[in-house]
């Protein structure tokens, strides 16, 4: 094979990995949702912790009104970098939403997500968005 149609066919493989990815092909069986994994932070800067108190409070006042369908919680232990540059390692809590690809749940997950921030006096709240297959 010739230097040049070696060349040809990279490039179209290099192309190739530039397409747009689109969401996964669902079966019969499954619809297209969004998997959304939400990582809320317990540690309060001016020190104490989210209590599980506050947040069974914050999953049933915020969350629950705006997801009633259904939600995952689960513990989680992680770490990231705050914003002066410390690491910070804390508890915190896993919250997973199936919901669809619409802009009423897209504001919700905003409005959630802000909210903690503002009631808990956080920097950030991880988020993870995902198209997904799924059954039920």
């Amino acid at each position: 094979m010739s230097h040049d149609r070696l060349a040809f066919i990279a490039g179209l493989a290099l192309l190739g990995a530039c397409a747009p990815m689109h969401g996964p092909g669902c079966g019969s069986a499954e619809q297209p949702l969004i998997h959304e994994s939400l990582f809320f932070g317990t540690g309060k800067p001016r020190g104490g912790v989210v209590t599980p108190e506050e947040w069974a409070g914050f999953l049933k006042g915020t969350v629950t009104p705006r997801f009633p369908q259904g939600l995952t919680v689960s513990p989680a232990s992680g770490q990231w970098r705050g914003a002066d540059g410390a690491i910070v390692q804390e508890a915190s809590q896993l919250l997973q939403l199936i919901h669809p690809d619409d802009a009423a749940s897209e504001s919700a997950v905003l409005e959630l997500v802000a909210a903690y921030k503002s009631q808990f006096q956080q920097e950030a709240v991880l988020r993870v968005k995902a198209r997904a297959c799924v059954s039920f």
